[in-house]
């Protein structure tokens, strides 16, 4: 009869299957909406006792793998509450492993390279209609613990769902993000409709001859301030300003409309 809960150990390696539920059924009063923002699972506490037997290389990182549709994924683990012979996943893994609720899976622990790169491509436009998008992924990303190529995360921002693919990884497809510089989300968005929008260029650096310097005030004394609005510099006074005509404004008698005459 299969036991699902009983690990087997291969060159200090956890191997052991378990049958997968989404978060939403973990059983308790707490709130657990938190595992569906991040790439952590929960385990069983008999997990952490046969990890604790074993030379494990910390972080605890797993690979997961559905053999019925050759799918598999990379998680790291959250917490050991849940009940025994099963695992809480988040539900963007369980669509990315194409499990139904109850199915099984295969949970290896591994050791990954960590990461130097990694692409992402948004499945919706609106997550370029985001002020700063590289700054809400890599937010989203402290969630996680680690990255593999073709899989399509989903993160939470403002209350929405954006949903993303990880199209590639360096140094290998899969890797570990945990305490790691990592180079994200770089490039630009294409968006669907055809509008531009993604990061935004850096400024061109300034020329000297086009920078426009203030002309000093000389006559500048310690202590005082001066107040100089709409200033024009004074053209210089050249020889045609003495043959110029000298025009007077209004010169003449005025007419008046009425006649001039004899008072009746």
């Amino acid at each position: 009869m299969f036991e699902p809960h009983v690990g087997r150990v291969f060159q200090n390696r956890f191997s052991t299957q378990y049958r997968c539920y989404s978060v939403s059924m973990l059983a308790g009063p707490n709130d657990r909406s938190d595992v569906e923002k991040g790439g952590k699972i929960i385990m069983p506490p008999s997990a952490l006792d046969q990890l604790s037997r074993l030379n494990i290389t910390y972080p605890m990182l797993f690979k997961l793998t559905n053999k019925n549709s050759d799918r598999m994924t990379h998680c790291g683990v959250l917490e050991f509450v849940a009940d025994e012979g099963i695992c809480y996943l988040p539900h963007w893994m369980m669509q990315n492993l194409l499990l139904e609720e109850g199915g099984l899976v295969q949970v290896e622990s591994v050791n990954l390279m960590v990461a130097t790169y990694s692409k992402f491509q948004p499945q919706s436009p609106d997550f370029l209609d985001i002020t700063n998008p590289k700054a809400v992924l890599e937010n989203a990303l402290r969630n996680f613990a680690c990255l593999t190529k073709g899989d399509v995360i989903a993160i939470n921002y403002n209350e929405k769902i954006y949903e993303l693919r990880v199209m590639e990884t360096k140094p290998d497809k899969a890797v570990s993000i945990i305490e790691c510089d990592m180079n994200a989300f770089t490039g630009s968005g294409n968006r669907l409709d055809g509008k531009k929008k993604g990061i935004e260029p850096s400024p061109a650096p300034l020329d000297p001859s086009d920078i426009k310097r203030g002309i000093p005030n000389y006559d500048f004394k310690i202590g005082r301030i001066t107040f100089i609005r709409n200033s024009r510099q004074q053209s210089r006074k050249t020889e045609t300003d003495d043959t110029a005509i000298n025009f007077i404004a209004f010169s003449g008698e005025g007419q008046s409309l009425r006649k001039k005459g004899r008072k009746p």
